[in-house]
């Protein structure tokens, strides 16, 4: 026992004496690429740069499971703790009248999935999954293909 510990003190002793001469990287050597080019964060526009697309109906899914697109514009939207701007015509009780598609039946359950009276926590943020159609161009070259299921035939 009194051997294991020794080592154990040892290995300890050696990765912590590794750990405090290991030196950082020389700052003005580090090559970082950024998707906004050499423009300093401090100078990069607003997300007011791209306009929203007019309001439309929903959007086509390109993948299973994929969080349906926003296809009207959320500006001035609140979302917090308190108010979720969303339910005013996402909610159960609201839809119809508002003409906009209820929230699904997944938002209602918790992560062991038992189902709540109310939107559940995790759900209630909606652009953390859910985000606008905007007329911005792709930030990076993509040939994603839809799903052969879920293209219109």
């Amino acid at each position: 026992m009194k051997k294991r510990t020794a080592v154990l003190v040892l290995t300890v002793s050696a990765c912590l004496a590794g750990m405090l001469t290991v030196r950082a990287a020389d700052p003005e050597t580090v090559q970082l690429k950024s998707l906004r080019g050499e423009t300093p964060i401090d100078k990069t526009a607003e997300p007011e740069m791209f306009k929203p697309e007019k309001d439309r109906p929903p959007i086509p899914r390109d993948f299973v499971q994929q969080p349906p697109l926003i296809p009207h514009s959320i500006k001035g939207y609140q979302i917090t703790k308190n108010f979720n701007k969303c339910m005013d015509c996402h909610s159960w009780s609201r839809y119809k009248e508002a003409g906009a598609t209820k929230v699904s039946l997944t938002h209602f359950k918790d992560r062991d999935g038992r189902e709540l009276e109310n939107v559940s926590p995790r759900r209630y943020f909606c652009v953390q999954c859910h985000v606008p159609q905007t007329d911005a161009p792709p930030l990076v070259t993509n040939n994603f293909q839809p799903t052969s299921t879920l293209r219109p035939q």
